[in-house]
């Protein structure tokens, strides 16, 4: 299977803000991405299969039932009404179905607490708002990364079928400890790029004398 170009990822944009939404989405598009955009975290388990399938006690299905089109990666606000960035990202990553898929979260407040909490919760990465191209640029390192996740995953499951039972779970084990490792290492990383991304971003004069606590 080839990698898909930029153009065909397919981004769901989460913000109950109209504003904030229309702009991600636009800036989203001017990086020839496709876009889906929600005002609600209700809305994007629907629009993900999510609800359904858990009022069901199924899984989701690999492709959103409302649009034949998969989701390459999710950013979101952190602070909306009724279900939070935070409690959205929980949902995804505790799906077997869905919890591959690269998650981003946005937010106006720089509360450092907040932002570990995500990047511990499998956050890829925490951006300030309001967003700018510079931070939508950097989010197809972490499409490509999850593009990446989903063919090794279909590879591993093509070559497992005709192996024997204890090799596999042995080979699964050891596959296991190299993931958390990775994962331990990943999340280390992850905390120390967005401390020195958001930084930087410090110079912008929306939060000028933010304080940090």
């Amino acid at each position: 299977m080839g990698m898909a170009t930029e153009a065909q990822f397919h981004v769901l944009a989460v913000d109950d803000s109209l504003i904030d939404r229309k702009l991600i989405e636009k800036l989203l598009k001017t990086s020839s991405y496709q876009v889906t955009a929600v005002d609600s975290g209700s809305k994007a388990l629907e629009f993900l299969g999510l609800l359904e399938a858990e009022q069901r006690n199924l899984s989701p299905p690999p492709v959103c039932p409302s649009q034949e089109m998969e989701v390459n990666l999710i950013i979101t606000d952190y602070c909306m009404p009724g279900m939070t960035g935070y409690d959205l990202l929980r949902k995804i990553k505790e799906s077997t179905s869905l919890k591959d898929i690269p998650v981003v979260i946005m937010s106006s407040e720089n509360i450092p607490s907040r932002i570990n909490r995500c990047l511990e919760e499998g956050a890829e990465d925490f951006f300030l708002k309001p967003v700018q191209l510079s931070d939508v640029n950097k989010l197809r390192p972490h499409l490509l990364k999850g593009k990446a996740r989903e063919e090794e995953e279909e590879e591993e499951e093509e070559g497992e079928e005709g192996e024997e039972g204890e090799e596999e779970e042995e080979g699964e084990e050891e596959e296991e400890e190299e993931e958390e490792e990775e994962e331990e290492e990943l999340s280390s990383n992850k905390r120390k790029n967005v401390e020195e991304s958001l930084s930087h971003d410090r110079t912008r004069a929306r939060f000028n004398g933010l304080e940090v606590v």
